[in-house]
């Protein structure tokens, strides 16, 4: 947003007052049955709509042609953002195919982080972060699609002071989306596909007062950090085991009674890891062998585009191939008993053995 803005909001906080700003970030979701909704919506904001539209589409990693339709529907551009790209206003950011979308220090901040509601790009994570950093600024729309994505991030929205909007379920192709919104919280406004456009027009005109101006609020993202599994894995069927307790001998039992000593748990879990990295350097070996393919034929088709692409393509997986075979030309930190003598040969697992060759 608008550097010298941002500076003014930061000088009237410190003087303890609030900022008057436009309600007009507006933040929608949509899957199955959304589209033509979402191409609506876009078209009734003139050119110089001084708010942020930002959409995310449940396209997978899917290739997306939305920007195009949306630009052609709507006087706004829109992209597919960078990471890291500063959010401007006048603009419609679209999340990119297999990235989930948010927003950061009032920037765009693209992620490959765990799927939500089955799906990558998701929601949620765009309607938790843009309440989190431009707080009662923020309009949320939630159309039509199957699952529950976006009620979460819906609730965020109203709890930061923002405004939930759907659509009405019986209007929406699938109502799924909307119906679970409506159901776990108190949503603002519900309108049919064709009242959805003047409504958000009206309602991204209204002044709220932020307590905070944005760049003093935080929105980091906790979607990559880990938290403590509430088990461990069995090495031997994947259920949960639970520690053995009432004896002197530490041990690890899952419900169906396979039994393992801590060592024995850990040499299970470096196994585990090395058939999921075997699988990996496989696919990648093969996803290259088919870049290859794809680039040699759009060449013998002289299909310029096309071999730029395919090659584009063979490079990333190559880099990715390069740097897993980095990490698999270490050896495993296996269990030792430092109360013993450490074994004098230690044994490449399959995964690292290959590597190597």
């Amino acid at each position: 947003m608008d550097d010298q803005r941002e500076a003014t909001r930061a000088a009237a906080h410190a003087q303890g007052g609030n900022w008057q700003d436009q309600q007009n970030i507006i933040v929608i979701g949509g899957s199955a049955g959304a589209l033509d909704a979402m191409l609506d919506i876009v078209g009734a904001f003139p050119r110089d709509f001084a708010g942020t539209i930002l959409i995310v589409s449940h396209i997978g990693a899917n290739h997306s042609h939305l920007p195009d339709l949306v630009t052609s529907a709507s006087e706004l551009p829109a992209v597919h953002p960078e990471n890291g790209e500063r959010i401007q206003s006048g603009r419609i950011y679209i999340a990119p195919p297999d990235q989930h979308m948010m927003v950061q220090d009032g920037r765009i901040r693209l992620s490959r982080g765990p799927r939500q509601h089955f799906t990558r790009p998701a929601i949620d994570p765009l309607f938790r972060s843009a309440a989190g950093w431009f707080g009662p600024r923020v309009i949320g729309v939630v159309l039509s699609g199957a699952g529950a994505d976006g009620t979460a991030g819906l609730d965020a929205i109203k709890r930061a002071g923002g405004v939930a909007v759907i659509q009405d379920p019986p209007s929406a192709l699938h109502p799924e989306m909307p119906q679970s919104a409506r159901a776990a919280i108190q949503i603002d406004f519900a309108a049919v596909r064709a009242e959805l456009p003047a409504l958000l027009r009206r309602l991204s005109s209204e002044t709220v007062a932020t307590e905070a101006p944005p760049l003093l609020r935080e929105a980091r993202s906790k979607m990559e950090e880990l938290e403590r599994p509430i088990a461990l894995t069995c090495p031997e069927c994947g259920g949960a085991l639970r520690e053995v307790t009432g004896t002197a001998v530490k041990q690890y039992r899952c419900h169906i009674g396979h039994r393992f000593a801590p060592e024995e748990v850990l040499d299970g879990q470096i196994e585990e890891v090395d058939r999921a990295l075997e699988v990996a350097v496989r696919v990648l070996n093969e996803r290259i062998e088919l870049c290859r393919h794809m680039r040699e034929n759009a060449r013998s088709g002289g299909r310029a585009l096309g071999v730029e692409h395919w090659k584009r393509l063979q490079a990333a997986a190559e880099e990715q191939l390069r740097v897993l075979q980095q990490f698999l030309s270490r050896p495993p930190s296996r269990a030792v008993n430092t109360e013993e003598e450490p074994a004098a040969v230690e044994q490449p697992t399959r995964a690292r053995a290959k590597a190597k060759a």
